[in-house]
């Protein structure tokens, strides 16, 4: 758990949220919002005598660290102080005076009476006047913690990139491998990369969730903005008495939801993800589909008209190679195959237009024989917009429920080999349904005929019985009613009692 637990010294916060330029922030003093969430000061890691300018949760007792100035260049073995300079732009130096940090506005055009405001939300605001328009915000650069409000994604105006990095240890802020950022590809995309490598991605929006992430989230409210000026993944939490961060860190959980429990005073960690080995980045290889069994096994199963590439490294479970054609496209005459519940496959060679329906999206993607799979880009209502991928299908999983359609390319010979097996399957069901029935009109026939000679051996039976009473000599047409009715009991208790037959 990223909880980072720094040494305690005498800090005095500053009145109020801003400061000016004729303030600053030294070693002992602190900045605090308004409604007492967040606190901006310089703090040390316990094991470290490095100094950092940052921002950390003020009401809470562990002090937990959520944005970092210095990652880079820490203050060593001295103090440190926080200033707005003549250009207007935040610089942090050392003891000596040298800058170790600073947001580097003096290109831009002067501000003519910067603040420094610690927000609400967490974030650190540098403002011209009662301007609300920013020069500077600290949510442009986040740390390893993704906050409620904060953005993932780009801003394509400034070319800013929004992304979480982890911290290399809990010892050290300075960022790591890991990063989670937004492919900006034509179908945005999230993923999260060790150093070039994809480890996981979390699938486009559709309109409602990220594809590999199905189902809303009861905790909070996920926003996805798409446009010609920013590409960004936000969200907000529903109880606003919440405390609740997402976490990009170096342990085997790559990210996780933390939320604070006042009654233990903890961090309750909850992974996000990975959920199992279908949510490693390509476990199947392309074109392939990754299944998780009922006993928690990942199964990886070619798509409809492919095979393994490799058969000796599939059936040795070594799957990352994928699948290649059975046989090749031949373009017009090809038909799609639909898969349900999808994790959509990666945007990287896709193409995006959303005011199309999916029928126009089929005739376009038939029309075109580099064109792999199509689906809606937007799965509100009854759906709307058209991707279409060209190349390899990768990073493909199956879910239960709440995924979505995707419509891949198979040949003609396959289209031919599906219906015939449907046909077979038919035949076989209707061959199945004949012996059904013969062997039901069999079992009738013989119960029938075995309570048809079962009567037989009564009516013998009682035949013999008479024939009894003659041999001994007596008359039976001397009998009375009351003795037939007697014998004729008799009879009927031997014969249930026999043949248990009523």
């Amino acid at each position: 758990m990223l909880t980072y637990l720094l040494f305690l010294f005498s800090k005095v916060s500053l009145a109020g949220d801003r400061i000016t330029p004729s303030q600053n922030i030294s070693d002992a003093r602190t900045l605090v919002s308004n409604d007492g969430s967040f606190e901006l000061g310089f703090f040390s890691l316990v094991n470290s005598n490095n100094l950092y300018l940052g921002i950390w949760y003020k009401k809470i007792s562990v002090r937990t660290v959520v944005w970092v100035a210095n990652r880079l260049n820490p203050i060593n073995h001295s103090s440190g102080l926080l200033m707005i300079n003549r250009k207007g732009s935040l610089v942090v130096m050392s003891q000596n005076k040298s800058v170790v940090w600073s947001t580097g506005l003096g290109a831009q055009k002067q501000a003519k009476n910067p603040v420094l405001q610690l927000l609400d939300s967490g974030n650190l605001v540098l403002r011209d006047g009662n301007s609300e328009t920013s020069l500077w915000e600290s949510f442009d650069y986040p740390s390893n913690t993704l906050l409620p409000g904060m953005k993932l994604g780009w801003d394509l105006r400034k070319g800013i990139n929004w992304n979480l990095t982890e911290w290399t240890s809990p010892d050290d802020p300075s960022p790591g491998d890991l990063t989670y950022w937004i492919e900006r590809q034509s179908y945005p995309d999230p993923v999260i990369q060790k150093g070039t490598n994809k480890f996981y991605r979390t699938g486009p929006w559709n309109g409602l969730w990220f594809s590999g992430s199905p189902g809303l989230n009861p905790a909070y409210d996920d926003n996805f903005v798409s446009n010609e000026y920013e590409v960004y993944y936000t969200y907000t939490l529903k109880n606003k008495s919440e405390i609740s961060r997402i976490v990009l860190n170096q342990m085997n959980t790559f990210l996780e939801r933390h939320i604070w429990n006042e009654a233990s005073q903890i961090w309750l960690r909850y992974p996000l993800i990975p959920r199992d080995h279908c949510d490693n980045y390509g476990f199947c290889g392309p074109n392939a589909n990754c299944i998780i069994s009922y006993s928690g096994f990942a199964i990886c199963q070619c798509l409809l008209g492919f095979k393994p590439k490799s058969p000796e490294r599939w059936s040795l479970m070594e799957r990352s190679q994928g699948c290649v054609l059975i046989k090749p496209l031949s373009c017009k005459k090809d038909g799609f195959n639909t898969y349900f519940n999808l994790k959509l496959p990666d945007t990287t060679n896709s193409w995006v237009n959303e005011s199309m329906s999916l029928n126009e999206c089929w005739a376009k993607c038939s029309n075109n024989c580099s064109c792999m799979a199509y689906t809606n880009s937007d799965i509100r209502e009854s759906g709307s917009g058209c991707v279409m991928w060209f190349g390899d299908l990768m990073d493909i999983r199956q879910f239960t429920v709440g995924g979505q359609n995707l419509y891949v390319r198979i040949s003609a010979s396959e289209i031919v080999a599906r219906e015939h097996g449907r046909w077979m399957n038919k035949a076989w069901r209707g061959v199945v349904a004949v012996a059904v029935v013969a062997v039901m009109v069999g079992v009738v026939l013989y119960i029938y005929r075995s309570r048809t000679n079962i009567k037989d051996k009564i009516e013998a039976f009682v035949r013999k019985q008479s024939w009894f009473y003659r041999f001994k000599g007596e008359n039976t047409d001397e009998i009375t009613p009351q003795h037939e009715m007697q014998f004729s009991s008799m009879n009927t208790f031997t014969i249930e009692s026999t043949t248990n037959i009523k």
